[in-house]
């Protein structure tokens, strides 16, 4: 059993040429479960995807995940800062109906949840207008 201040970690393993605590079962299962990169929950983007999207729930979760992470790392590099920028743009308008649909569903959901839900709504636009002055800024 693994003592509170390792909680979840057992063994050893390298890591940049020190022996570290090497992540125990436990761990492994939390980082299995960790989920989207935009929400705190990947199940709330399989509950929410729309029905008529092709293919599974899971592979959905997973390609917008990789879509956020690949328009932050293209934004974050020079190079590909402008390009990042106009995906980024996109992926916000892409999930909005998603976002719509979701707070829809979650109408009769605790209020701390249902406001949570709208207030991302009107967050978008600054999100787009975001992306495309990064996108512009990028020209310069």
């Amino acid at each position: 059993m693994a003592d509170s201040a390792h909680d979840g970690l057992e063994g050893t393993a390298p890591l940049h040429g020190r022996t570290v605590p090497a992540p125990g079962p436990r761990a492994r299962r939390h980082a299995r479960h960790d989920g989207h990169a935009a929400l705190p929950r990947a199940e709330a983007v399989r509950r929410d995807r729309p029905a008529r999207l092709p293919g599974g729930p899971r592979t959905w979760t997973h390609l917008s995940g990789l879509a956020e992470l690949t328009c932050a790392a293209a934004i974050a590099l020079p190079t590909t800062r402008k390009a990042g920028a106009l995906a980024a743009a996109g992926l916000f308008v892409a999930v909005f109906p998603a976002n719509v649909k979701m707070a829809r569903d979650w109408r009769r959901r605790p209020l701390p949840l249902r406001a949570a839900v709208y207030a991302r709504l009107p967050l978008q636009a600054p999100l787009i207008a975001w992306a495309l002055s990064v996108a512009r800024s990028a020209d310069r």
